[in-house]
Order: structure tokens, then C-alpha cells, then sequence
């Protein structure tokens, strides 16, 4: 069983990845852009969600950052999971939200989350020193006959992202949870969203749209696909593996009490990075740590796909113009 079914029965910087950008708008200042990023804390499956969480924000703070984001999945509107909100809120600067599949878990709706996250729009864009950045929700739900979860981008929202990439001249980024790249877990019309986006490029005469970043698959992938980078930005927690392969890592108690944790690989040390947008290059911050308990070689786990690969990193890569 899918980790997506099982959740929803329940209520070292090693170098950098390097993504080359042809041309920037002329409007771009010279500032280099720097801002935090964490994916698929998922708070209500692991025990140390809390410790994972704060660790990015002591790091965060540390830095002079434009802003934060966190890529989704992060916790439901339960009240017990007010002190983990708090920790996000306890960041100094400019905060921003991307609403995951498993964040209305429980029989929430999207407003009761954005409400809880103090969010105030589900899709939305914000400017930062010459560069344009876009947040999407890929959960709207899917046309029918459907019958898996929802992961969409719909009518309403598919007007808005082209009335917004017209209206801006400025270098964009795209963020979403679900992947515009990986097909069989990502946003289902993804192709869809990818013409809007090289239309928008075509029409520009340049690179309007640099990048676009997702979490959700908790895996570490970068590709380019027709002039535009697509990255999965690995969990700061685990890898689903589901019900065939569970394991009990923690201990007796822990497991009683976060009961998915054994269908999962999970990540001894949190994963999040850094971004800079810097000397006409998106720079994206690597990461490593080691899976608690056995690895999916130990597992014997299925080969995964080239574009999902299941390892406790962020990785180094580079790509040269």
C-alpha cells in the first residue's frame, strides 16, 4: 500500500547543485537572493518532527535570508500541534507556505489549514530583489473518473498562473508540493502547466521561468526539460516504503505512539537547504545524513526510478552553461 493511502486511514554541506540561467531579465538587480527551504516535515508522522523542524529554523536564523519556505506536508490544524507551529513562527523574517496532499489528512479542508498556517492564499506570487516567485497548489481535484487523490491544477488556477506570468517581466520561480517533472506522483496535468510555462518563455524572448521546486516525492532529482529546471527537494524526515517493508527502528513505545514510522526509511539527521540567487546561477545548498536502520539495499528494496532515487541527501550537482 501507497504511503499516501496509509496516512489518510489515520486522523554536512558537501558542495552545491549549480542550475545555469541563459538569460535574466534586464531588470534583475545584482543582489544576491538567499532563502531557506524545508520539504515534508510531516509532523504527524514523525516523533521528532519538532527537533527536525527546529533545527532548520536555528539555522535559518543564523542567516540573512530574504525568506523561508516550507514545500508542504507539514502538519494538520490539530492544537496539539500548535508548538510546532510555533517553532516556524518563532523564524525573524518573511515566512511562506506550499500546501501538501497530506495536510488536510483527517478530514480537513485547505481553508481550516491555511487558516491554522496563518496562509492567507492558497496560489499565490510575491517579488524579491528583481526575481518573481510563485506558489501552486497542486490539490485541486482531478476531472472525473478519478480515483486516486487529488493532485491538480485546475481551471481557475491555471488562468491565474497565466494572468500572473504576463503581468510580471521579471525572472520567475515556481514552487509547488507536487512534482511538475515526475510523472506517476506528481501534479496530473503536469504537462498541461509545463505549455503555460514554455509558452511564457517563447513569448518572452527569454527564460521567464527559470526553475520550478517541489518536495512530496521525498527523493533528491534535478532535470531540464525544454530550457527550464525542474528539482525535488528531499523530506527533512524520511522515505515512505510502506506496509511490505516496515521496520521498527525506534523503539516499542515510539512506534505505539507514531504508528507509520515503521513503513518508513527515515533520515537520522533533518534535510533542508539554502538557495542563492546569485552571478545569474540558482545555487541550491547540499545535505547529507544516514538512514536510520537498514537502507533500501539492506531491504532489498525495488530498483527505484533514475528520477526518484531513495537516498538521505541533498545532493552535489552541477550543470555548466
Amino acid at each position: 500500500m501507497k504511503r499516501r493511502d496509509f496516512i489518510r486511514k489515520s486522523t554536512l554541506v558537501a558542495g552545491a547543485i549549480t542550475l545555469p540561467i541563459n538569460v535574466f531579465s534586464s531588470v534583475i538587480k545584482k543582489e544576491t537572493i538567499e532563502f531557506g527551504l524545508i520539504a515534508d516535515v510531516h509532523k504527524d508522522v514523525m516523533h521528532d518532527a519538532d527537533e527536525r523542524l527546529r533545527a532548520f529554523i536555528a539555522s535559518a536564523n543564523k542567516k540573512e535570508l530574504d525568506f523561508i519556505l516550507q514545500l508542504g506536508d507539514f502538519c494538520r490544524p490539530y492544537d496539539y500541534n500548535k508548538p510546532f507551529l510555533n517553532i516556524w513562527n518563532g523564524y525573524k523574517g518573511e515566512k511562506y507556505h506550499v500546501l501538501g496532499n497530506h495536510d488536510t489528512d483527517g478530514g480537513f479542508t485547505r481553508d481550516e489549514t491555511k487558516a491554522y498556517w496563518n496562509m492567507p492564499k492558497n496560489y499565490y506570487s510575491f517579488d524579491k530583489k528583481g526575481v518573481h516567485f510563485i506558489v501552486l497548489d497542486g490539490n485541486d481535484a482531478n476531472p472525473k473518473p478519478w480515483s486516486g487523490y487529488n493532485r491538480y491544477i485546475g481551471d481557475e488556477q491555471k488562468r491565474w498562473l497565466i494572468r500572473d506570468l504576463k503581468k510580471t517581466d521579471k525572472p520567475t520561480v515556481i514552487f509547488s508540493h507536487q512534482s511538475l517533472e515526475l510523472e506517476y506522483d506528481g501534479v496530473a496535468n503536469m504537462k498541461e502547466i509545463r505549455e503555460i510555462i514554455e509558452s511564457t518563455n517563447k513569448e518572452a524572448g527569454f527564460k521567464k521561468v527559470m526553475c520550478c521546486i517541489s518536495g512530496h516525492t521525498h527523493t533528491d532529482y534535478m532535470t531540464q526539460i525544454n530550457g527550464v529546471y525542474y528539482v525535488q527537494i528531499n523530506s527533512a524526515s524520511y522515505r515512505w516504503v510502506g506496509g511490505e517493508h516496515k521496520v521498527i527502528r525506534y523503539s516499542n513505545e515510539i512506534d505505539e505512539k507514531y504508528e507509520w514510522i515503521k513503513y518508513t526509511i527515515p533520515y537520522k539527521d533533518p534535510l533542508f537547504t539554502f538557495v542563492k540567487i546569485k552571478d545569474n546561477c540558482i545555487i541550491i545548498e547540499p545535505k547529507k545524513t544516514k538512514f536510520v536502520g537498514p537502507g533500501p539495499k539492506e531491504m532489498n528494496l525495488p530498483k527505484t526510478l533514475p528520477n526518484d532515487p531513495i537516498a538521505p541527501t541533498i545532493s552535489r550537482f552541477k550543470m555548466k552553461t
